[in-house]
């Protein structure tokens, strides 16, 4: 694509976010979570599923770098069984009255179940598209994603009008998962896109957690899969996921302590 064409796609995309209400958000903006997409910067960037996004588009009323101060991922399996809606959904409620943002990526299942419940009790939730913020997908979600735009944050790393790719579904996961302090996997399969998602989260530090679930379920071999390789933290409850949080920023505080105290000369702390 030459330049003025270069250009001319990019004012082109610049008014499509602005007459859905969004807008492009970069890193020299206030706004730009810094803090929490630097760890994806690691990434190989001639993969298209890795590396920091070089911009986001948002569409929301809300600061993204203040929703996302605390933050927590809640996804699973999309086929998701009654027992894990129900889980997803009080997890999210429960999550946004204590302060927490729910994030998750727009889907079917516990995804859906994890954003209503944050919006139930009129909390804060973010989701992810693998597509632009202004496409409505999965389409049977359109009244929900419309919904989260207005109440909400609906991103994206894809311009307006982009639809979805089955690359782009692992993209978005990767920034689901660098968005969250932490993330709670409900159920999943053994081969999935959650488990993707849990080894993206733990190799950018994100604490990973896994709520157990009947043996007899397809649903619940992911989870358990994590909990047994020592991959996730079992939790049953919001107290858990808060506890498990707080443990893990007392235990880097600790650490952080320590390291400063060794670099400083024994008669400087005499």
């Amino acid at each position: 694509m030459s330049g003025d064409g270069a250009v001319a796609l990019a004012r082109r995309h610049l008014e499509e976010i602005g007459r859905c209400g969004g807008r492009l958000v970069v890193p020299e903006d206030a706004e730009w979570p810094g803090e929490k997409l630097a760890p994806l910067s690691e990434g190989d960037r001639r993969d298209r599923r890795s590396g920091e996004p070089l911009a986001l588009w948002v569409r929301g009323p809300h600061c993204l770098s203040e929703f996302l101060s605390k933050a927590v991922a809640v996804t699973g399996a999309r086929a998701a069984s009654p027992y894990g809606v129900q889980v997803a959904s009080e997890f999210g409620s429960d999550l946004a009255a204590n302060g927490v943002t729910v994030v998750a990526g727009g889907a079917y299942g516990i995804d859906e179940a994890a954003h209503r419940g944050a919006l139930t009790s009129d909390g804060r939730t973010v989701a992810v598209l693998p597509c632009g913020v202004d496409v409505a997908y999965p389409a049977g979600n359109s009244v929900l994603l419309g919904r989260i735009s207005r109440e909400g944050l609906l991103i994206s790393e894809y311009p307006p009008g982009v639809v979805p790719a089955r690359h782009r579904f692992l993209a978005r996961n990767r920034i689901v998962a660098a968005c969250s302090d932490g993330l709670v996997v409900v159920e999943a399969g053994r081969r999935s896109g959650t488990s993707y998602t849990a080894r993206i989260a733990a190799a950018v530090g994100r604490v990973v957690m896994a709520v157990p679930g009947p043996i007899t379920s397809a649903t619940s071999v992911g989870c358990l899969d994590l909990m047994r390789d020592g991959r996730a933290i079992p939790v049953g409850s919001t107290a858990d996921v808060l506890k498990t949080l707080q443990s893990r920023t007392d235990g880097e505080s600790d650490s952080q302590t320590v390291s400063a105290s060794q670099t400083v000369p024994p008669e400087a702390t005499s």
